[in-house]
């Protein structure tokens, strides 16, 4: 057994998708990736080239029914239920959708910016620099970082514009603004 670090923000992703008490991190990785043992046999006999990882990711993250089960879970978890502020959970939206389709999260970001101010940007000051009081914070797991101080009306049709860039079903857009 192998033994590596990650995030904790991770931890709790992968924690809040046991099914019963007892279930290690493997099991859970192992069911919500879908590996087989033979896929693992494949896998040690075939070495993968690094190269060749983000793409065959990128495939798994853009079949529409898988991304739309990613959002829907992330609304049933508890880390998302336990978040208090709308700041938060809009945070939280934020970093799923980009983990979903990081090419179509940074289309939809590019072009969305007030009469005054950015809404997205590579880096804080850039943000800072865009507008007064606009309370830049960093989209975990992402080289983005979002203005927070907007109403929640605003922080609804900036989801909502990234989730239809996205392809999103509306449906679920609007439940997922409803929970903001």
């Amino acid at each position: 057994m192998k033994t590596i670090e990650i995030d904790d923000d991770l931890y709790r992703f992968i924690a809040s998708h046991t099914q019963h008490i007892g279930e290690s991190a493997s099991e859970i990785l192992r069911r919500m990736l879908k590996v087989t043992d033979q896929a693992l046999q494949e896998a040690d006999c075939a070495a993968v080239a690094p190269e060749a990882l983000p793409k065959a990711k990128a495939s798994i993250d853009k079949k529409p029914a898988d991304r739309v089960r990613a959002v829907r879970e992330l609304l049933l978890s508890d880390e998302y239920a336990e978040q208090k502020r709308a700041v938060n959970r809009f945070m939280l939206i934020l970093s799923t959708l980009y983990q979903l389709d990081a090419e179509a999260f940074a289309q939809a970001t590019q072009s969305m910016q007030g009469r005054t101010r950015l809404y997205f940007a590579g880096d804080e000051l850039t943000l800072l620099q865009s507008g007064n009081h606009t309370k830049p914070k960093h989209i975990s797991g992402t080289p983005y970082w979002v203005i927070t101080n907007t109403n929640t009306g605003r922080k609804c049709s900036m989801v909502e514009h990234i989730m239809q860039t996205m392809k999103l079903p509306q449906e679920l857009t609007e439940k997922v603004c409803g929970t903001l």
